[in-house]
């Protein structure tokens, strides 16, 4: 499958807000975002007023990019969302925060979703006991995510717990217990528990023209 493998904090600069696509060096004053707050390029930093297409666009590439998630199937999960009930924004949300990669990340077992997708591919994790090495797997309520014990003393791991607990990192839907190297999926959570930086609104009005 193909995978952006360019600048990482191109991608941020680009969206012009952090997309904490690099761990630790996010939250530092080594942000490229921090240091250059305008877009790559020649004429970064030439400010220009966005269309309307353009504000839409935007929105919907700085959320595949947070998930790394490519275009034909963040494409699914919007024709999924929009076929449940309720708010399309919520269950696109919903949609992206089940992945495998994405709980792994949330639970502090990487130090951001890029690892933590290698991590689960690499097959580090157990889901209810059994391996799992499908990034995109849709964990359910209830379902309890277990890093291997052969897999415990891995860096990787490691520092994403160290970085977890430095960021007091607590979520309502996730139980976690690093003692043990493992967590508990409680529930999906609202819209409202869910940190969405950009105008899902936006994207919904793209998808649906």
């Amino acid at each position: 499958m193909a995978r952006y493998i360019g600048s990482l904090c191109k991608l941020c600069r680009r969206e012009g807000f952090k997309l904490y696509l690099k761990g630790e060096r996010c939250y530092t004053d080594k942000c490229a975002i921090a240091k250059r707050p305008y877009a790559p390029g020649q004429h970064g930093k030439q400010a220009k007023k966005p269309t309307q297409y353009g504000m839409q666009l935007r929105s919907k590439q700085a959320l595949k990019r947070i998930y790394g998630v490519l275009e034909r199937q963040f494409r699914r999960y919007f024709e999924e969302a929009s076929r449940k009930e309720g708010n399309t924004g919520e269950n696109l949300m919903r949609v992206l925060e089940t992945r495998l990669d994405n709980v792994v990340y949330q639970m502090g077992f990487a130090v951001n979703r890029r690892t933590a997708r290698q991590l689960v591919r690499h097959g580090h994790f157990l889901v209810n006991g059994k391996k799992v090495d499908i990034p995109s797997y849709r964990v359910r309520p209830g379902d309890v995510i277990e890093v291997k014990e052969k897999s415990r003393s891995a860096l990787p791991i490691k520092q994403g717990i160290e970085l977890a607990q430095k960021a007091n990192r607590k979520l309502d839907w996730i139980e976690v217990d690093y003692n043990a190297f493992k967590g508990t999926f409680l529930r999906l959570p609202t819209l409202d528990e869910m940190d969405v930086p950009v105008d899902l609104q936006a994207i919904i009005e793209l998808y649906s023209k």
